[in-house]
């Protein structure tokens, strides 16, 4: 309901704006994550486990991007305009700590270094995911079931082979 003018009063440039909806949306995706880990999602024992609980969090994060109003074009404009990039990555960061302490507790017979490659290269993976299913919804729920399959077959080797 504002006019240009108005909106330019609180953004010095379109970039602004972009900026601040991408801060906005990753932030929604994050607590998704957060309340994940929160509710245990990351301790699983089994291969089975892990494949549910992982699919339930990529649901959830598909969903919240789908649902956030312009989720699909802030997530296109974050990828293409450098200057967005910083948004997208302070929210991967964030998240990986999260996740790197929860996993900690759950694989804590894996080297640090392992640990941190297996966390960055998941959340990199599954958002990647959240992307592609975002950019092809009728290819969504293939690609959000293959993306848990292979995060769950990381951690399942993880466990295996410390």
């Amino acid at each position: 309901g504002l006019t240009p003018p108005a909106l330019y009063r609180y953004f010095p440039n379109k970039y602004a704006i972009l900026h601040e909806l991408g801060r906005r949306l990753m932030e929604a995706q994050d607590e998704a994550v957060f309340a994940w880990i929160h509710d245990g999602g990351l301790n699983t024992q089994t291969f089975e486990e892990t494949v549910e609980s992982t699919l339930r969090l990529q649901k959830e994060v598909n969903e919240v991007t789908r649902a956030f109003p312009g989720g699909a074009w802030i997530l296109r404009v974050m990828r293409v305009i450098p200057a967005l990039k910083e948004v997208r990555l302070e929210s991967r960061e964030l998240v990986a700590k999260e996740v790197l302490d929860a996993l900690r507790e759950t694989l804590p017979d894996i080297a640090e270094d392992r640990l941190v490659t297996a966390t960055r290269l998941t959340i990199e993976l599954m958002f990647s995911a959240t992307e592609m299913a975002i950019e092809a919804p009728e290819q969504a729920d293939n690609i959000t079931q293959e993306v848990c399959f292979l995060v769950a077959s990381y951690h399942d080797r993880l466990r295996q082979n410390p």
